[in-house]
């Protein structure tokens, strides 16, 4: 049973090829949480856009990754499905927080440095200051959990500090208006289970990316049974068997992230994994991972398709679901504007 008082906020970016990583990082997630918590899941194309994006394709994209979490077991009618967009308190928030988080805290996100690269003076005011609409994706809900991976620790670090200095800022108003003295929870996250990191099938030490060049490096989620066995007996591996100790993985990371997608797949862990197949050659545990990762993604493929094909059905999940997230954001938003000291109707 889920309690009202505990509430989950998470969203995926719409830019293409949702992949393995996506889905055993976030989106299997999402699904667990659903008897545990209130759920908001999102969408988030306001992010997408820190970067250019195709209108048409960014469109399809939205829709796609909505199919996604619908397909993979989200119910859209007890918890909250929506895009970002179609809630404007995201960006109202966002600029608010703009005014409370300090230039230094954002200095020191690492993400903005790996994504901007060496041209970081061409980079958007958007992709630089995402870490400050993030923390208003949360906060706006005030939600208590988010579930991260461990690249998104940092931006949620910034959310915690973004609420405690509006709560330290606005002490006064705050009492004054008679709300609770801390009115922005501090989220914690929710990081738990194998394979929260998904890596690359050609390089164990990058993350699985809908960006890397190489199409064999991922697993996409529209892939059929062929390419899904083709992409795992093509991973890169080393010359010698399977680890035999989880210990072992450490210093092995194509082997460390192919038990750890097998743990995930199976709802297992890693141990239990290297108790089955440790000492085994590579050729021998791929052809079980084929056959695991086929079993739990073809339904989801099948019914993604299914979904797409009636975009206006993915439409009116969106827009209940955004009508749903905007009577909570709202009220949010009213409390903020009059906690800062603004004239509203």
């Amino acid at each position: 049973m889920a309690n009202a008082h505990e509430r989950v906020f998470s969203g995926v970016q719409p830019t293409g090829n949702l992949h393995l990583g996506n889905y055993l990082g976030a989106i299997k997630r999402f699904v667990e949480l659903q008897d545990r918590f209130e759920c908001l899941y999102c969408v988030v194309d306001l992010h997408a856009i820190t970067v250019w994006q195709d209108p048409a394709e960014l469109k399809k994209s939205i829709r796609e990754v909505a199919a996604a979490f619908l397909a993979a077991g989200v119910d859209g009618t007890k918890h909250i499905v929506f895009n970002q967009s179609q809630v404007s308190a995201h960006a109202e928030l966002a600029w608010i927080f703009n005014c409370v988080a300090r230039l230094g805290w954002l200095n020191r996100m690492t993400q903005f440095k790996e994504k901007a690269g060496k041209d970081r003076e061409n980079a958007s005011v958007g992709l630089y200051a995402y870490p400050n609409l993030m923390a208003a994706d949360i906060l706006a809900y005030r939600a208590t959990h988010v579930p991260v991976g461990e690249d998104q620790k940092q931006h949620l670090e910034l959310a915690r500090d973004i609420a405690q200095k509006f709560n330290n800022d606005f002490s006064k108003s705050i009492a004054d208006l008679g709300l609770a003295e801390k009115f922005f929870p501090q989220p914690e996250p929710l990081i738990a289970g194998p394979a929260t990191r998904v890596m690359s099938l050609r390089d164990g030490a990058r993350k699985m990316s809908k960006s890397e060049p190489s199409d064999a490096s991922r697993i996409n989620l529209t892939d059929d049974a062929d390419q899904i066995a083709a992409k795992i007996r093509k991973a890169k591996t080393d010359p010698l068997p399977l680890p035999e100790t989880v210990e072992e993985m450490k210093t092995r990371p194509e082997a460390d992230n192919l038990i750890g997608i097998y743990a995930a797949l199976a709802d297992s862990d890693a141990a239990a994994v290297i108790a089955q197949f440790g000492g085994q050659q590579f050729s021998q545990f791929k052809q079980a991972l084929v056959d695991l990762t086929v079993s739990k993604l073809a339904p989801i493929t099948a019914e993604m398709k299914r979904l797409v094909a009636d975009p206006g059905h993915i439409d009116q999940v969106l827009g209940s679901g955004a009508e749903r997230a905007e009577a909570i954001a709202g009220e949010t938003m009213n409390h903020v504007k009059d906690i800062v000291g603004f004239v509203r109707r």
